[in-house]
């Protein structure tokens, strides 16, 4: 028995994916081809906009390069790996391969958390506070609340892999799954994981569940201050543009959410995977159209 757990210990996992059915692999490989590929040139156009053109130096774009950037990494964590397997008789990944690519996706998942929240807060500030707009969101602001977001993000990360990584998995190493998530192990794992659980609904909730109520709490004072506008006009656009904003930010962190914050025995592999389609690659897509491409001087740029 003990050999068998120690030779199980190495084993490769297998991602079973989004789907057995050898009939919906190459519809489902063509979807995700087209999302991810516009996902990329999306994002990507967004970031040399931003780069290249003089009239885009306003703190919000400063933020929105990154987030842009962010979401470009996000999804090419597990997206090209998704569209090889739909595609492969070879559906492994080693436990390293695992590991690494859980790092990367958590880490970058909690910047965008971050950068979502501080993109938010400037918007604030811009409406809200106007004549302190320029001191409350200087350049040296902006960089440091990005740095911020990325330090955070690999610390949180760093944490959770270190404590992934002295799992035991010595039962199957079947990972109904597109990738490597954290509950989909969790469930695979013989271990005592009662200390990763805890982990995420303490540490987990302050990087996820806090920006998120800081946003709301940032477009409820945007809303007060929108709805004393004399332009009735005005009013309406204001409102149509932090609806979106507000749509697409409770996609991102309610799925995120609803997959993540629960005890790890009450996971479903299927409803896990359709939420996580969500965040993954629907968002990264959606942010640039919401956050960019309808603000005309991103379009003048562009």
């Amino acid at each position: 028995m003990d050999a068998t757990n120690e030779s199980s210990e190495g084993a490769p996992f297998i991602l079973l994916g989004l789907t057995t059915s050898p009939e919906q692999r190459r519809p489902l490989f063509g979807l995700f081809l087209v999302l991810y590929v516009a996902g990329i040139l999306g994002n990507g156009l967004i970031v040399a906009a931003i780069r290249a053109s003089p009239a885009l130096r306003a703190p919000m774009y400063f933020l929105l390069a990154h987030l842009s950037f962010a979401d470009l990494c996000f999804t090419s964590v597990t997206v090209p790996k998704m569209l090889t397997n739909l595609l492969a008789h070879d559906l492994s990944i080693s436990v390293a391969g695992c590991l690494t690519q859980m790092y990367f996706f958590f880490a970058l998942g909690v910047t965008d958390s971050c950068l979502l929240a501080a993109m938010a807060y400037d918007r604030y500030v811009a409406i809200r506070h106007p004549l302190h707009y320029a001191t409350r969101m200087s350049r040296a602001v902006c960089k440091a609340l990005v740095g911020t977001a990325w330090l955070v993000s690999h610390v949180h990360s760093l944490l959770h892999i270190l404590l992934m990584a002295h799992l035991s998995f010595c039962a199957s190493h079947h990972v109904p799954h597109f990738f490597c998530d954290h509950q989909p192990l969790l469930r695979l794992s013989c271990s005592d994981t009662r200390h990763i659980q805890l982990l995420i609904f303490t540490e987990g909730a302050a990087v996820v569940v806090t920006p998120f109520l800081l946003i709301l709490a940032s477009y409820g004072a945007i809303a007060a201050a929108v709805l004393r506008l004399p332009s009735a006009s005005g009013r309406l656009r204001a409102v149509s543009t932090c609806g979106s904003h507000l749509a697409v930010v409770s996609l991102f962190y309610g799925t995120v959410i609803a997959v993540y914050f629960q005890p790890t025995s009450r996971y479903e592999a299927e409803r896990g995977r359709v939420a996580t389609v969500m965040y993954t690659v629907v968002t990264p897509i959606l942010n640039p159209v919401i956050y960019s491409l309808r603000n005309r001087d991103v379009q003048g740029a562009l």
